[in-house]
């Protein structure tokens, strides 16, 4: 069974999903709006455009209302976290990551690398490849950055020479995080996206709060990027790379879309 394609934005079929009508999507978008959320919010780096920020749960319901997608993890009773060994939990999902409705935004997770990819076709964008995310997560390639960034410069985290202000565990300071200690095992979760500190290229999120699909396989695996809330700041560094299996639905694994710039 295919998904829907919405009267705005044909794209290819990318995932063979049970379809769920969703009628609450206008929740999130208010719950968004409420909170100053911007969507569609890109930055250039050489020749492609990068979102500024981890995909928020809002804009994921927009992509359900409009396709009726149903999730594995919705279709399979839950998502997945670690604890000793990964552990399907009830009732986990993109709605409800914890096991409870959350904010519209938060970062959109327990998401497959197939459903990220259709989310950024139906949003007319696509998966960063690995190389692209490196780029726009550790080199400075805005021309006038801020200080202090410096323009033509790589640095080893995506926040600069050091991994403060980012969500991690343990080693980037006081963090905005969401409170689901209650629930877990390890961490205290996600922060809002776009709630931290701005990073190279002005980018939120690249290191840390929830890792993030990029478009490029490794031994039949896809590669995820930037670590997590779940981890502390060695997942950040430029040189750390992960790995999952691209049909796998997690607790702290995320996306951001990206667009190839007009030439």
């Amino acid at each position: 069974m295919t998904l829907r394609r919405s009267s705005r934005q044909m794209f290819p079929t990318l995932l063979a999903a049970a379809l769920l009508p969703v009628a609450s999507a206008s929740h999130w978008q208010t719950a968004a709006s409420r909170q100053g959320m911007q969507t569609g919010d890109m930055q250039a780096v050489g020749s492609f455009s990068i979102d500024r920020t981890e995909v928020p749960i809002a804009d994921f319901a927009r992509f359900v209302a409009a396709t009726g997608l149903r999730t594995k993890a919705e279709r399979e009773g839950g998502g997945l976290v670690y604890e000793a060994g990964w552990t399907k939990k009830p009732g986990w999902t993109w709605r409800t990551p914890f096991g409870k409705p959350a904010s519209g935004n938060e970062p959109a997770v327990h998401v497959t690398f197939g459903e990220a990819k259709a989310y950024c076709a139906w949003a007319g964008k696509r998966l960063p490849t690995d190389r692209e995310w490196m780029l726009a997560a550790y080199t400075e390639k805005r021309v006038n950055p801020p200080a202090p960034f410096v323009a033509g410069q790589s640095y080893p985290y995506p926040t600069g020479g050091k991994p403060a202000g980012a969500n991690c565990l343990g080693d980037c300071g006081a963090t905005p995080a969401i409170d689901y200690t209650s629930v877990l095992t390890r961490g205290k979760g996600p922060a809002p996206a776009g709630s931290t500190k701005a990073g190279v290229n002005g980018l939120y999120d690249m290191g840390a709060n929830v890792w993030e699909w990029v478009d490029t396989d490794v031994g039949g695996e896809k590669i995820t990027r930037g670590g997590s809330w779940w981890y502390g700041a060695a997942q950040m560094h430029a040189g750390y790379r992960a790995t999952k299996p691209p049909d796998m639905a997690v607790v702290y694994i995320g996306f951001r879309c990206a667009k190839n710039n007009p030439k």
